[in-house]
Parts: C-alpha cells; structure tokens; sequence
C-alpha cells in the first residue's frame, strides 16, 4: 500500500515536472536587441509616424507636380425654350437643343517664386517628419532598455525575496525546536513566524513588480499580454566596463549634433524661414500662359447651304419695246447638316498670355510675411529651449551617474558588512548567546542591505546608458 502510495506520489510528480518543463520550453526568450528590434518593427506610434513620412512625400510630389500644365476638358448640353439664341448662330428659337464643349491647357510661367520655395519647404518637412520618426525609435528604445532592466532588477528581486523566504523558514524551524524544549519562549517563535510572513509579501509584491514591468514590456513590442516570454539574463558581474565619469560639457557638445530633439528643432526652424519666401510670393504678379479648344452645336441648325442652282427670271419688261428682261440669280441648295460637321465648322481656338498683378488685397499678403517671421522667430525660441534643456538634462544625468556609482559602492560596502553580522550572529544564536530579536534584526539588515546593492548596481547601468543614448551610441548590455 505504501508503495502504491509511493508510486502515485513519484508519478504525479513526474507528471508536474513534464507540464513545467514543456511550459518553459514553450516560452519565448527575449534578448534586450531583440526586443529594440521588435519595438521598432511592431510598434504602432512608430507605424504612425511612417505614415506621416508617407503623406510628406505625396506632398513634395505633388509640389513638384505643380510646375507642369494643367489640361481641362468640360461639356455643356441644355434644351432651353422660349426666345433664346440658337448656339454658334446669329439667330433666335423658341426652343433649342445646344450643346457646348471646350478645352483648356493652362501653365503658370511665373507665380513670385512660391512653386520652387514650396518644393523646398515640403522637402523639409518631409525631413521633419523622418526626424520625428527617428526621435520616437530612439524615445522607444531608451524606454525599452529601461524596462528590460527594470525588469532583471525585479527578477534579482524576486530570487533575493526567496532567499529571504528560505532564512526565515530555516529560523522559524530552529525556534519552534528551540521553544519546544523550552529554550525559547512563544514571543521568538511569534517573531520568527512574523519574518516568514514579511518574507511572503515581500516576494508578493517583488513578483507583482516583476509581472507588472514585463507587461510593460510587451506592450512595447506589441505581444499579446498573454504571451509567455522568459528574458535572457546577461552577467551583470562581466560588466566591469561601464563607464562612470563623463565630463559634462563634452557630452552636451556631442549630443547637440546627434540629438533627435534638437535637430527636429532646427529642422522645423527651416521650414519656418522658408515660409517666408513663400509668403513673399504674394507680392509679385502671376503669369501664365493659356491655350484653348471650343466647339458648339445645336439642333435647330439641322440643314445648311449645299450649293446653288443657276435661275433666270423676268423681272420686268421694257418701256420702249416691250422686251422681256431676264435676271438670273442662285438659288441655295438646301441639305442636311450633321452634329460633326456643326462641330467642325464651328470649332475654334485661343492662345494667349494671362498677368494677375496684385494690387491691393486687403493687406492680407502683408500679414501673411509678418506672420511667417513671428513663427520663425517662435521656431528660433523653441530649438534654444530644446538645447537648453538637453543641456541641463545631461548635465544631471552625468551627476545622478556620479552618485549612483558612489551610492553602489556604498550598498556593497554595507551588505557585506550585514553578511557578516549575520553570520556572526547566526553562530552565537545557534548557541544561544543572543535573543530571536537580535537575530531577527540581523536577517531584516542584511535582506534590506541586498536589495539595496541589488537595485544600487543596475541604477549605475542604467545612468551608463542614458549618456551613451545621449552620446548617439548603440545601447547593448
């Protein structure tokens, strides 16, 4: 019976490991580069952002497009009755079926510029818009680092709280041993049980943490939420390279050229200035050239003048000798007149040279000028205050560097020290030299010190890599 048991209890086991083992293989594993690169593939602000460069090119296109000749065609046909005249006739109906059609190619020769300075601003704004989209992939991927170490942090976390978990059990085994044989009294059992419980929900809330930052950073890659993902976990310990000491006004120099913010800035400032001309195009005339096709027909011009027939026809006689006197005269021959041949004979064309001089408008192509210099000025301010705040952002950055670096050594410093107390104190408590208080206060030193080393270390990494985001370089760990 108790081999059956056993034989149960092994296979059930088995079974579990099996469930667990094909769960870990079905997860996916996530590098930091493949989650940039899935960031930048997958997500939607960046597919916006594309489709706005999308819609700067149909728009430099289509200002290119403008220096060509327009071609139109249109067609008119109505039934009018009463007293109206018959089309392509000096002649009146009281009802009539005309018809009406005409082209007309038109080029601008000459419009103050505004063609040529319009090409160039939507070429800047086109850039402008690639410049967005390179300032939201380089956003991305700075917050994408951030949570992929946010999360080793939580993950670093959650073993510690196990650790912790595992220190406490062991305690509140040894108290209950201790308080059975009377070595300890019910207040240092209830003490060790209240470190277990405050181990529990420290890994509680260390695993919500964890859970809560690789949600976040699914929603950058665009993954169902459901997806399970496991994150490829670098040697922290290898990385004896991190950089620590910058000087913060070469680092200003540098990311001025590189950054996505201030070059967006400027980028946007020449659109500005180019605006201007633009506008400055109102004041000159308008010339074009213009030619035209036209035809007409009507129902009521059915027949015309085929030819004439020769008539001789007295028209009196004389006085004297009573002679007739014959005249002759052509008689028009009356035939069909068909809608192409109306067409034809009717049709017509034009060349000419148009000139619209302003003159005065209201002042409007006057307002349209200052206007365009106020945004520019405004553009100018906006790319100072963009630079000015890189400025002090980096600044801040290099000093938060400096101190997370001074505050790690610190935290190592400090949970070594508590490492040792407690296994100092763990030796003379197994002898009962000192109370279950002292060594409780031991344990919550020493668990308190190893988060703080912990989160101290992968601040530093972190504050690394925002000046090498800042400098332009690539981010890897």
């Amino acid at each position: 019976m108790i081999y059956n048991n056993f034989g149960r209890i092994s296979l059930f086991t088995a079974l579990i490991l099996t469930l667990m083992s094909l769960q870990l293989s079905a997860q996916e594993k996530i590098t930091l580069q493949g989650a940039v690169n899935r960031t930048l593939t997958n997500n939607l602000t960046i597919k916006q952002s594309q489709v706005n460069e999308a819609l700067g090119e149909a728009d430099l296109q289509q200002a290119k497009y403008n220096q060509l000749p327009s071609f139109d065609a249109s067609t008119q046909g109505g039934y009018n009755w009463g007293r109206s005249q018959v089309s392509g006739a000096f002649a009146y109906s009281s009802s009539a079926l005309n018809i009406n059609g005409n082209a007309q190619l038109q080029m601008t020769l000459f419009q103050g510029g505004q063609l040529r300075n319009q090409i160039i601003q939507n070429k800047l704004l086109l850039d402008v818009n690639k410049g967005q989209t390179a300032k939201i992939k380089n956003d991305l991927t700075l917050n994408v680092v951030t949570t992929y170490l946010q999360v080793l942090t939580n993950q670093d976390l959650v073993d510690a709280a196990k650790q912790q978990i595992d220190l406490a059990n062991q305690t509140l085994q040894r108290s209950d041993i201790q308080f059975k044989v009377g070595n300890q009294t019910l207040a240092d059992l209830s003490q060790a049980k209240a470190q277990v419980s405050t181990a529990t929900l420290n890994l509680t809330t260390a695993q919500n943490q964890l859970d809560l930052s690789i949600l976040v950073l699914k929603q950058y890659m665009e993954m169902d939420p459901s997806t399970q993902i496991s994150i490829e976990r670098p040697d922290i310990s290898k990385l004896t390279d991190i950089k620590t000491m910058y000087n913060a006004n070469d680092v200003v120099q540098n990311a001025l050229t590189v950054n996505p913010d201030v070059r967006l800035a400027e980028l946007q400032q020449k659109t500005y200035q180019q605006a201007i001309s633009i506008a400055k195009g109102y004041y000159y005339p308008t010339v074009s050239l213009y030619s035209g096709l036209a035809s007409t027909y009507s129902n009521r011009l059915d027949t015309k003048v085929i030819g004439y027939n020769t008539i001789s026809q007295q028209i009196g006689i004389t006085q004297v000798t009573n002679e007739q006197v014959v005249a002759a005269y052509q008689q028009p021959i009356v035939g069909p007149y068909s809608a192409f041949e109306q067409i034809r004979d009717n049709f017509n064309q034009s060349l000419g040279l148009s000139i619209q001089i302003p003159i005065f408008n209201r002042f409007s192509s006057r307002t349209a000028v200052k206007k365009a210099r106020l945004n520019l000025q405004y553009a100018e301010l906006s790319t100072q205050i963009a630079k000015n705040n890189l400025s002090k952002t980096i600044i801040q950055a290099v000093l938060d560097l400096q101190a997370a670096d001074k505050q790690y050594q610190s935290a190592q410093q400090t949970f070594e020290a508590n490492k040792d107390a407690l296994n100092v104190t763990k030796q003379r408590y197994d002898v009962g030299l000192v109370n279950s208080l002292d060594y409780n206060t031991a344990i919550t030193n020493f668990n308190k010190s190893q988060n703080d080393m912990i989160q101290a270390r992968y601040t530093v990494i972190f504050r690394s890599k925002i000046i090498d985001y800042y400098l332009g370089n690539t981010i890897t760990l």
